[in-house]
């Protein structure tokens, strides 16, 4: 059964002149790609005026609610008990955004809900993985 899971949350963005600025997102997860979380934000979010998504492991977001995680383009840690960092790098820069730790860990509580941890189809996910990498050879 391929089931999505759709969860609106506010985060801050924290510019570089440590403003905070409101910022609409959504927390997205999908059994068919049961490794992966997903965070969207909306055109006005952005630097060009596109929809972003972020798509990272489903265990750096647990790990990165307990303490930093993450060596890459994103990188979670606690800060404080009520706020979790997310660190988003990219070729045009780098996001720092702010968001309540009980948000993120209610929508990882029901991704676990729909695949837990450890029953992941890993070989459905690797061939998806293979064949968007190669298409058909």
């Amino acid at each position: 059964m391929d089931i999505t899971l759709e969860q609106p949350a506010s985060a801050r963005l924290i510019t570089m002149d440590e403003r905070e600025l409101a910022v609409r997102a959504t927390l997205r997860y999908a059994a068919a790609d049961p490794l992966a979380v997903h965070v969207d934000f909306p055109p006005e979010a952005s630097l060009d005026g596109e929809d972003v998504s972020w798509t990272f492991a489903r265990s750096l977001l647990e790990e990165g609610l307990g303490r930093p995680a993450g060596t890459g383009d994103v990188r979670l840690w606690p800060c404080g008990e009520a706020r979790t960092v997310l660190e988003l790098h990219s070729p045009s820069g780098m996001a720092l955004l702010r968001f309540d730790t009980p948000v993120l860990r209610r929508f990882l509580l029901r991704t676990h809900a729909v695949v837990a941890p450890g029953r992941e189809d890993i070989g459905a996910a690797v061939e998806r993985g293979l064949d968007a990498l190669f298409g058909t050879v």
